[in-house]
């Protein structure tokens, strides 16, 4: 079965992007397939580069970047909510003309037409929210 997944919540303040990863390795290791994740609201958080996860704790976002490259599933972040939170690439970090870029490696912004598509290309689109 081939799956979407959208991601709402906050990778600091809620269970949803560690409880997405945890499924979507288990459906990888049943066979399945991802189409596409979808991070939206908080969750784009998870694509920023300049977060320093403490020694101690889960590297989500490394976590993420593995499955992401191992498996070819595209990462995508919300573009609003990513310019709402400071989440730029090259293309917005022109566009807005800012100085830097803050998105990290793996990670691609895009527009909720993606997450149309994955939803209407896989068989479900399963919502983790906070």
């Amino acid at each position: 079965m081939q799956f979407s997944l959208l991601i709402q919540g906050s990778p600091t303040a809620s269970q949803s992007l560690y409880s997405a990863y945890e499924f979507a390795a288990a459906a990888l290791a049943q066979g399945h397939s991802i189409r596409r994740a979808f991070f939206y609201q908080d969750a784009v958080l998870i694509g920023n580069k300049l977060v320093a996860t403490p020694q101690d704790e889960f590297d989500i976002q490394s976590a993420w970047q593995a499955l992401g490259k191992a498996h070819q599933i595209p990462l995508v972040l919300c573009v609003a909510s990513c310019l709402r939170r400071g989440i730029l690439d090259d293309r917005e970090a022109e566009r807005f003309e800012k100085s830097a870029t803050s998105i990290a490696e793996t990670f691609e912004i895009g527009g909720l037409g993606q997450l149309i598509d994955a939803s209407l290309e896989s068989e479900r689109l399963i919502t983790f929210r906070p």
